[in-house]
């Protein structure tokens, strides 16, 4: 396989939940070998996480490696001192001040490295909130993203952590700028990214919509729409397609297909702006003849008529989408939920192609047990096998990798692998 394109880069990830693995994920896939340094000794709490956040920790953490350890003893925060001097970058989402509790701020650790990227995930950026704790739902509703999810007052987040992931994305997009600039300068520097921010640039649009027209933005559910035909239709046998017909060449298009010659020559509907003025009788026509096709013929007529269309599915549906499978979209990773459940579920890749292949962001690590790389990581960065071993006596050290945390599944060697290679407050993320 050819070279990753950030491998070689060194990063220490403290972390837990969504943002923050989700952004150390984000450069584990594109080749970062990634050190996720978890305190000791019960580890990110998101490996015992129930029901719906279950699946976090093995989604969030492949491709990286363990180290627990105890961060408020003089001797963890010493070893990790040792390691930063040979990193590029520490991310971390713990909430305000954690860090700096724990002697690991950025004024501390750029002080060691001046080299080092230092990427902080919070709930704010600067300004009269930043002390504020936050969460993925909380700014769903405080930015207006909630407000445009629901319909009109019943505000709804959205049915993903799509902020905390918007976060992260933001945050590694400002990483690998910092880096390019240390290309240039050779000095390292902080970089932010935030919930708040991120949902209200999320909703930048309905900003300027509102500006716009002088008028208040209707949550999605209410909204004028932009295009005639833009929904789900329900077919003979009860399941969903949805259409969507976006151009009056479309619509040429897929009233050929269906038949339907009497709406392709009604003058009422000739352009989009048309159509769209005429939805309150067209779309109920349209999904009472609609209603009368199999889901296969609906399906069928929409390819020949080259709109779009997309079945109305569920996450589970995924897992069998040939889509997926065949483009190297789903990876088999190692999962199981409390201590049940499967070994081994196909989860999505990183959404990105190099050379037309998705190969080079893989996976090569599953998700590690706790502390699973404790002595490896250490003697990477000079430790002695009697400092390591001390380490461990005194407790600073957690999990040494013989014991599997609940909720976290076997980490398994993957062919091609090399040879071996105190939680915070909450401050961004779930």
């Amino acid at each position: 396989m050819s070279v990753r394109p950030l491998e070689g880069l060194r990063v220490l990830e403290f972390s837990h939940t969504i943002m923050g693995p989700c952004a150390g994920l984000l450069l584990a896939d594109l080749g970062a070998e990634v050190v996720k340094v978890e305190p000791a000794p019960t580890g990110d709490h998101t490996r015992r996480l129930p029901g719906f956040a279950s699946g976090f920790f093995a989604t969030f953490n492949r491709n990286k490696r363990s180290l627990a350890i105890d961060l408020k003893s003089p001797a963890g925060q010493d070893a990790v001192h040792r390691l930063v001097a040979g990193a590029d970058v520490v991310l971390e989402n713990y909430g305000p001040g954690t860090m700096e509790r724990l002697g690991c701020g950025w004024d501390t650790l750029s002080a060691r490295n001046p080299r080092l990227v230092y990427l902080a995930l919070k709930g704010f950026l600067a300004g009269p909130y930043e002390h504020r704790p936050a969460l993925d739902e909380v700014v769903q509703f405080q930015s207006g993203l909630a407000y445009m999810t629901g319909p009109p007052g019943q505000p709804l987040r959205a049915g993903a952590s799509v902020v905390d992931i918007m976060g992260a994305v933001f945050g590694v997009v400002g990483v690998l700028a910092a880096l390019r600039e240390r290309d240039r300068t050779g000095q390292g520097q902080r970089v932010g990214s935030a919930l708040f921010e991120s949902a209200v640039f999320l909703v930048g649009s309905h900003m300027a919509g509102a500006a716009a027209t002088g008028e208040p933005v209707p949550p999605m559910p209410a909204r004028r729409g932009a295009w005639g035909v833009y929904e789900p239709f329900a077919t003979a046998e009860g399941e969903q397609v949805f259409v969507g017909v976006t151009s009056d060449a479309q619509w040429v298009r897929f009233c050929a297909a269906f038949g339907f010659d009497d709406l392709a020559a009604d003058s009422r509907l000739g352009t989009n702006a048309d159509r769209a003025r005429q939805r309150p009788w067209l779309i109920p026509e349209l999904k009472k003849r609609l209603a009368k096709l199999p889901r296969e013929e609906v399906v069928t007529r929409c390819e020949a008529a080259a709109i779009s269309w997309a079945p109305v599915g569920k996450p589970a549906d995924l897992f069998e989408d040939p889509h997926l499978l065949a483009g190297g979209g789903l990876l088999a990773t190692a999962i199981s939920a409390l201590g049940g459940g499967v070994a081994e579920a196909l989860l999505p890749a990183l959404p990105v192609e190099f050379g037309g292949t998705r190969e080079r962001a893989g996976l090569r690590r599953q998700p590690p047990r706790l502390g699973e790389h404790n002595a490896e990581i250490l003697m990477e960065a000079g430790f002695g096998a009697d400092e390591i071993t001390a380490l461990e006596r005194h407790h600073v050290l957690a999990g040494t990798g013989d014991a599997q945390g609940p909720g976290n599944g076997p980490a398994t060697k993957n062919e091609g692998d090399e040879a071996p290679c105190s939680r915070g407050r909450q401050g961004a993320g779930g």
